[in-house]
């Protein structure tokens, strides 16, 4: 495995409104650049948790995985036509800051979600299970790789 943690910190993030598109199977991140639906959500202001990143995130809602690619926004925040909401109360999360080669597939592993646990459990974290988990690809963190090759993903796990 490839994906190193450079650093786990907690984050706190206050009510947000993650603005995008539901899915009950795998997200189709191919839809979102072809269709061009992140410029559609960048019209508006985002909540700064979300910098001007593009979020990817999964909860647990009856039994059942439950996907979103999009936005956090303001918990107020208007949704524009032809997306969805959900509003995420104020939540705690372990942020593992997650170093690997760009297109590297070791980001999205079950064996680097494992070692983030660990690394969370290690810092006197405690999960919070079935709520959100999310992938924060920040700019210039995750787009702009480094003398290496090297790009990092914000991997949240909501956290009591």
């Amino acid at each position: 495995m490839s994906a190193k943690i450079l650093e786990v910190k907690k984050e706190s993030c206050p009510a947000v409104r993650l603005v995008g598109k539901r899915y009950d199977a795998s997200p189709d991140w191919g839809q979102w650049w072809a269709n061009n639906w992140f410029a559609k959500l960048e019209t508006n202001p985002r909540h700064p948790f979300n910098g001007d990143a593009y979020i990817g995130a999964v909860r647990v809602k009856e039994g059942r995985p439950e996907r979103w690619i999009g936005m956090f926004f303001p918990e107020d925040a208007t949704v524009p036509e032809g997306f969805e909401y959900v509003d995420i109360p104020p939540t705690d999360y372990a942020v593992c800051y997650l170093c690997a080669p760009e297109n590297s597939s070791d980001f999205y592993t079950m064996e680097t979600h494992e070692m983030c646990l660990n690394a969370l459990k290690a810092a006197g974290m405690t999960r919070r299970e079935d709520d959100w988990c999310f992938e924060r690809y920040q700019c210039p963190r995750f787009t702009t790789p480094d003398e290496n090759g090297n790009v990092i993903l914000d991997y949240g796990i909501s956290v009591l």
